[in-house]
């Protein structure tokens, strides 16, 4: 089995942007923006010193180029601050988004195209139609945004574009 290759290596200087709350973060050049996800983020996993990354986001900071925030509780793990440099590792993050058998079930009773054209879309946009679905607070609602969904599929639409008739 061979090794990954990273995305990332290498020691960064931890920065600070200007003004009350600015956030400290690390820029990790070289790594180009995702522009199949919102915003260009990139999802990555890794290291920053020795504190482990799962389902994180390389941030746009303007330029083409990329940021990696450093929220304080992981500044306090690494015992590390604006000023100081760390060593930082990262590897794309790849999402496998699970589909539950309930919508499997639900896209059975649709034409096929309406499951084709979920299965077009990149994980992350299905990742965000399932996040929406089954963060519901009832099983009402649930089922309400299962039926938004294969509505907006049937039409060819991804989570973030709105349907007109859309409420939810």
């Amino acid at each position: 089995m061979t090794k990954p290759i990273p995305l990332f290596e290498g020691k960064v200087l931890l920065k600070k942007f200007k003004g009350k709350g600015g956030w400290t973060y690390a820029e990790i050049p070289s790594v180009p923006q995702n522009s199949l996800s919102p915003f260009g983020w990139v999802t990555v996993k890794g290291f920053v010193g020795k504190y482990q990354l799962k389902q994180y986001k390389l941030m746009p900071m303007g330029e083409g180029k990329l940021f990696l925030p450093v929220k304080s509780a992981i500044r306090k793990k690494i015992n590390k601050e604006e000023g100081d440099y760390v060593d930082v590792v990262l590897f794309r993050d790849i999402i496998k988004v699970q589909i539950p058998d309930e919508l499997n079930e639900c896209f059975e009773n649709e034409p096929s195209s309406v499951k084709l054209t979920f299965d077009s879309f990149t994980e992350s946009e299905k990742k965000a139609y399932l996040d929406w679905i089954y963060n519901s607070k009832s099983e009402e609602t649930k089922a309400r945004r299962i039926l938004l969904m294969m509505q907006k599929l049937k039409l060819n639409l991804k989570h973030h574009q709105k349907l007109d008739s859309a409420t939810d």
